[in-house]
């Protein structure tokens, strides 16, 4: 089941959910933070995020159909930030397209997953809200480009504390999962 996937690797849940909190915590304590520097923070943030993701996968293919929607997820996550990576020099306005298609991609994919495992899991609620917030964010983001990637770094922040919080709760709900269909089976 995709509750055992969950489950086993809650914490990559909320190492995910902690790094998206600190990556926002830094962009409001900093908030004259160079180009470059945001550039950067974002490629190791949604490469570590895309990491964590294809970790989780791999380590559910045997158990459930579904792993390659994490996969996916997380390889999407990682094609953005090598991308991020390749070019530094990027302007605003690219950076906020790749992140704004990023968090769109990532948002439908955990969209998806919610609503294919919803039988399997409770709490699935979380997860589509986490996907909810990424593609809101991602849609808001295209839709005001002329503002630049600087004087959306508050909206970015707000975004990753957001979905950080979202992934800690749901991580301790995920880590639940196996003990109760363990239960249930007794």
């Amino acid at each position: 089941m995709f509750a055992n996937i969950l489950s086993q690797y809650w914490w990559m849940i909320l190492l995910r959910g902690v790094i998206s909190v600190l990556f926002g915590i830094a962009l409001f304590m900093q908030p004259g933070i160079s180009l470059l520097l945001l550039t950067l923070f974002f490629g190791a943030f949604v490469l570590v995020d895309g990491i964590g993701n294809i970790v989780t996968a791999i380590g559910g293919r045997k158990t459930h159909d579904h792993w390659w929607l994490l996969l996916l997820i997380g390889l999407v996550g990682v094609g953005v930030g090598v991308l991020t990576f390749m070019s530094p020099g990027l302007t605003a306005l690219a950076l906020l397209f790749y992140i704004a298609i990023w968090a769109i991609a990532t948002g439908l994919l955990a969209i998806v997953a919610a609503i294919r495992v919803r039988k399997e899991i409770e709490g699935e609620f979380w997860l589509i809200l986490a996907g909810l917030a990424s593609v809101a964010f991602g849609v808001l983001a295209i839709a005001r480009p002329g503002a630049g990637a600087l004087s959306i770094l508050w909206l970015i922040g707000g975004y990753a504390i957001a979905f950080g919080v979202i992934l800690i709760i749901f991580s301790f709900r995920a880590r639940g999962f196996a003990r109760r269909v363990t239960a249930a089976r007794a």
